[in-house]
Order: C-alpha cells, then sequence, then structure tokens
C-alpha cells in the first residue's frame, strides 16, 4: 500500500470516527448511567394497592427513556454532551490509526491466505486494534470521559471539567488510576473481530452480486448511492452481532471506571455483578448500547468507504 494510500485510510477513519461520536454522544451518555453502579439515580417507585388495602413499593428497573428524562430535568441537555471532548481525542485518531492499519494488513496476508477469506479479516481485524499496546494507551482518554459522564450535578450547578478530572483521578489514585478497566477492553478485541468478520462477509457478498447484476446487463460496474446503503445495513447488522455476543465487557469496563468503587478486576467485577445483581446487569444498557450503535456504525463505515472512494477517485 502507498503512502498515499495509508493517508487516505487515516483520514477517511478519523472523519468517521468523529462524525459518529458527535452524532451519538448522548446515547452514550445514557448507556454509561444505565451501566453505572449509579443506575439506583434513576429507578422509580411504583405504589402498588394490595388485596388487603395496603400499598407497597415496586422496585421498577430504569428503561433508557426514562433515565434521558432524569437527566433532562435534573442536569439539563448539555449534561448529554459531557465527554465528548475526551471521545474525540481518542476515537478520531484511534479509528484513523485502525482503519489504516486494518487495510495494510489485509493486503499483507492476502499473499498468505486466500484474498478477502474469514482467516484475513480476523486476524488484521486483530493487529489492527494493536493490541495491548492501543488499549494501554488509550484506557487513561475512555476512563476520564466515563468519569465525566457519571459526574451527575443538578442543573445550575458547576460541572467538573476534563482538567479537574484528570488531577482528582491522579489525586486519589495516582498513575495507577489512570489505567482502571484495561482487562475489560482486552475483551473488547473479540468485539471488533467478530465485527470485521462478519462484515466483510456480508460486503463481499453484496459486491458479487453487483458484479453478477451488471454482467448480466452488460452493463460497466460503478459506485451509487445504494451501494453505500449496502455498506450501512452490513455494518448495522455485523455490528448487532458483534455488540451483543461481547456487551458484558461494556458493564464490567464502567462499573472499573467508577470513583472509589469495590470493583478490582475483570473476573472479580464479573462475580460480583451476577452475585449481587443477576446476570441482567451485566446486559443492562443493551439497548441504548445498540441504538447508539447500530447507527453509529453504520454512519461510520459508510462515511470510511465514501471518503476513499472520494479520494481514489
Amino acid at each position: 500500500m502507498s503512502q498515499r494510500d495509508t493517508l487516505v485510510h487515516l483520514f477517511a477513519g478519523g472523519y468517521g470516527g468523529a462524525v459518529r461520536a458527535i452524532l451519538t454522544c448522548p446515547l452514550e451518555v445514557v448507556k454509561t448511567r444505565l451501566q453505572s453502579s449509579s443506575v439506583t439515580l434513576y429507578i422509580s417507585e411504583v405504589q402498588l394497592n394490595t388485596m388487603a388495602g395496603a400499598s407497597v413499593n415496586r422496585v421498577v428497573s430504569p428503561g433508557p427513556l426514562h433515565c434521558l428524562k432524569v437527566i433532562l430535568e435534573k442536569e439539563g441537555s448539555r449534561s448529554l454532551f459531557r465527554g465528548l471532548g475526551p471521545n474525540l481525542v481518542g476515537v478520531a485518531p484511534s479509528r484513523a490509526i485502525y482503519f489504516a492499519a486494518y487495510s495494510n494488513c489485509k493486503e499483507k496476508l492476502h499473499g498468505l491466505f486466500d484474498p478477502d477469506s474469514t482467516q484475513v479479516h480476523m486476524i488484521s481485524a486483530a493487529m489492527a486494534v494493536k493490541g495491548f499496546t492501543a488499549i494501554t494507551a488509550t484506557n487513561p482518554i475512555w476512563l476520564i470521559k466515563t468519569r465525566l459522564q457519571l459526574d451527575a450535578r443538578n442543573r445550575g450547578e458547576k460541572q467538573m471539567g476534563t482538567f479537574e478530572c484528570v488531577h482528582k483521578v491522579y489525586q486519589t489514585d495516582g498513575l495507577r488510576g489512570f489505567y482502571r478497566g484495561m482487562s475489560a477492553s482486552y475483551a473488547g478485541i473479540s468485539e471488533t473481530v467478530i465485527h470485521f468478520v462478519i462484515y466483510e462477509s456480508i460486503k463481499q457478498k453484496l459486491l458479487e452480486y453487483k458484479i453478477a447484476s451488471t454482467m448480466e446487463n452488460e452493463e460497466e460496474s460503478v459506485k451509487e448511492a445504494s451501494d453505500f446503503v449496502g455498506m450501512m445495513l452490513a455494518a448495522a447488522t455485523s455490528k448487532t452481532c458483534a455488540t451483543t455476543i461481547a456487551y458484558p465487557h461494556e458493564a464490567i469496563r464502567t462499573r472499573l471506571h467508577e470513583e472509589g468503587t469495590k470493583y478490582r478486576s475483570f473476573f472479580q467485577t464479573l462475580s460480583l455483578l451476577v452475585q449481587e445483581e443477576g446476570y441482567g446487569s451485566l446486559y443492562r444498557g443493551l439497548t441504548t448500547h445498540l441504538v447508539r450503535q447500530i447507527p453509529n456504525t453504520a454512519i461510520m463505515m459508510a462515511t470510511y468507504e465514501l471518503v476513499v472512494y472520494l479520494l481514489n477517485g
């Protein structure tokens, strides 16, 4: 791959990642609140009348809309964009590097395996994540983002800023504090691998269908708007499957990112969540996450593919 091609993938990946982060930030905030131990702040108590005439309170698990309503009422609309700064700082460059590395890996592996085979996509996706190095480097950014999103303050109160949050983490836990939750992020590599394997498979099927269709009609194959719609649907489908399978690592990471909690390691947090809150706690916020991730990933992948297409003429 030429230097120009690498730059094209860098720019396309960074731009796609930034666009998706801005558009879906409110859903990210709601999802993080639902995953956290502070979810009780958004639980409503429903009073029920019993047969004997007495009344009892029943705790109802908060849904995404209820959580959103509480945030808007108590904190204001600006709170829905908490953590956007760190998110952009982390997402844009990480997505840029990821897509450039993914494309480079695919090209190199085509000489070792069948072109566009499952093996190529799996290895390329895993290699592009840069394993422990990239996760270790970006973990402080995601921790600060989570802390800011969990900082629930009433409307009118001064909200914690990014630098104030950084100072607080360092004061409380030192440098080690910035690397809480890394084990859960390592587990998240599986989601990326599953996503790209399914995405590339669907994309290949769509390409084969288009080639067969154009050959049958004796037309020249050119990119159309429908092709990018197909890529968006492929991205949405693959991300839905991958996210649903690997979601528990998200819930565990949020708990590990919380300030001053009893959660210390991946398996210890997993065990505590199951014991104290049941298996359902591992999937709390999944609906919101999917509502965010499906358009999020569709926008990012279509933007990436479109920018690559336009820059490559």
